[in-house]
């Protein structure tokens, strides 16, 4: 097994724990993750809305 590969399966197997033993911090972090986007969408929003007008 290629180190990718390991290092992949590793890190699915830590998201499976995460959210199997802690759902409420998993929840937390991916509505954090969705707030950062969502702010950065905005962002780029802005400023080509700016760039038009």
């Amino acid at each position: 097994m290629t180190l990718k590969k390991t290092l992949t399966f590793a890190a699915w197997a830590f998201v499976i724990y995460f959210v199997a033993f802690r759902p409420d911090a998993a929840a937390n972090v991916v509505r954090g993750i969705g707030g950062l986007i969502a702010t950065l969408a905005r962002g780029f929003g802005d400023f080509f809305a700016r760039l038009i007008t």
